[in-house]
């Protein structure tokens, strides 16, 4: 199931018939952009995915992912450890560190130092959850939240490890997490995409256009940046500075006469991506103005978010547009924001990006609910992988550094049928090693797509004699964190 057919058809006939729907594609879109745009609005999109998907009743229609790249510290967020007050300043010991290999980074060091969280840790909500008071706001709605304490993943580097949770696999080439929702389950709307990409101004390291693209599968499952400036919110979709519209009409007229002569010609599937994305980019240049104009949100929506949210480009305003796409149809929303990568001078780090982030974050929650959206939003929050116990750099009261961890990390989740108010596995008293439910990278993807009633045993695409899949040969759904 969900497998294409390219290796079994042969190129003569998979030539003739790709290229009589090439002619007539192409003849829809000359069409839709040559028309007025009221005309062009009313022509239907084909925003569907494969067939055969969602297999079973899914809990949840679409997903938001905020992504923290750079490894938030587990340590002084979400996992506390009081054990590591009495040994703050000395040395980790070998007994539980063992032979775990780390980067480069800390190869010069003699000493591993403990370093405590400098941050008060307290209970929240009537489920108790341990929240850093660098979470104030986070902290009250936690009773909505599942925690997974349990995180494992098998990369230590940012670009290993960021490709690693996105795509299942950490070689740069396969398609990210929200290309395989789109390419299964399609778009609820005609006139967004099904997959959006949100990237912070801030904090912006180690992201690049790949980490939301598609892979080996079609383009046009890829994410759609949005939010390239404050003047246009989608790069390249408004005509260009003295470009009428009626000639960038006959000139993607023009481009579309080429297209055309080139699918008959060679018969490329990836033709058709091409001209459903020019009638997508159509859409978009009426249905985007409107997502980006925040003036009909409530007076009281946009101070949930907090003043940032009136500045495009920040992680509020981003939140509430995630919001907006969410409820507009977009099937996977993911929020990229950088930053968390504080290998020294955490303290300072740590306290500018929580205070960045975390008003946002239970905004979004508070605002799902109130819309009755939560019960069908999968929220999803973590970075790559987390922070160490042990001191990077030279330590002192309030600066040092945290190096990367893989072993044991915090991530959470809200809606859409995942248990609220409940945590999920454990580490050690060092927030070393995970002693109870580990969840590897593969089982938390399979687990979204689960969500979204997808079997990711079946979501497949078959490439050069092989069926892929997001979870490679592994990934088994965490049925106890669903209600």
């Amino acid at each position: 199931m969900g497998t294409n057919n390219q290796d079994n058809v042969s190129l003569s006939r998979r030539g003739i018939l790709n290229g009589l729907g090439g002619v007539m594609a192409t003849g829809a879109l000359s069409q839709l952009l040559c028309r007025p745009a009221a005309e062009a609005a009313a022509v239907p999109a084909n925003p569907a995915g494969i067939t055969g998907f969602p297999e079973f009743p899914a809990k949840a229609k679409r997903v938001i992912y905020l992504f923290q790249a750079g490894g938030p510290s587990q340590i002084d967020l979400f996992d506390h450890k009081p054990l590591l007050e009495k040994w703050d300043g000395k040395d980790l010991p070998k007994s539980v560190m063992g032979g775990v290999k780390f980067t480069g980074m800390v190869n010069g060091q003699s000493r591993f130092p403990v370093v405590a969280s400098r941050w008060k840790f307290a209970r929240h909500g009537k489920c108790g959850a341990w929240v850093s008071e660098l979470m104030p706001e986070f902290a009250k709605v936690v009773d909505d939240v599942c925690f997974i304490k349990s995180m494992t993943t098998t990369q230590v580097d940012h670009d290993a490890a960021i490709t690693y949770i996105q795509t299942g696999h950490q070689i740069a080439g396969r398609p990210t997490i929200g290309a395989w929702a789109a390419y299964g389950l399609g778009s609820e709307c005609d006139d967004l995409p099904a997959f959006v990409a949100l990237r912070t101004k801030e904090g912006g390291s180690f992201l690049i256009d790949r980490h939301w693209g598609s892979g080996f599968l079609p383009s046009r499952y890829q994410g759609i940046r949005i939010g390239g400036s404050d003047r246009e919110p989608v790069q390249y979709l408004s005509n260009p500075e003295s470009i009428s519209d009626a000639m960038r009409r006959r000139t993607i007229a023009d481009i579309a006469a080429l297209n055309r002569d080139h699918r008959q010609r060679v018969g490329d599937p990836e033709i058709d991506t091409r001209i459903a994305q020019f009638e997508m980019a159509a859409r978009m240049q009426m249905s985007v103005p409107e997502l980006a104009d925040f003036s009909d949100e409530p007076a009281h929506i946009l101070d949930l978010y907090g003043p940032d949210v009136r500045e495009p480009g920040t992680y509020a305003y981003n939140a509430l547009m995630a919001r907006r796409l969410a409820e507009r149809g977009v099937r996977f929303v993911q929020l990229f924001q950088g930053g968390w990568d504080q290998h020294s001078n955490l303290p300072k780090q740590i306290e500018q990006y929580s205070a960045y982030s975390d008003r946002a974050n239970a905004a979004l929650i508070q605002d799902l609910k109130q819309r009755g959206m939560l019960d069908d939003t999968l929220v999803i929050w973590g970075g790559e992988f987390g922070r160490t116990v042990f001191c990077q750099g030279k330590l002192t009261k309030m600066s040092f550094g945290r190096e990367h961890h893989h072993l044991g990390f915090t991530m959470w989740m809200a809606g859409a049928g995942v248990k609220p108010g409940f945590t999920y596995g454990q580490t050690d008293e060092w927030s070393f090693h995970t002693v109870e439910n580990p969840v590897p990278v593969h089982d938390m993807n399979a687990t979204v797509l689960h969500q979204l009633g997808i079997d990711h045993k079946h979501l497949t695409y078959r490439l050069q004699g092989r069926d892929f899949r997001l979870t490679d040969l592994a990934g088994d759904v965490v049925k106890e964190i669903l209600s």
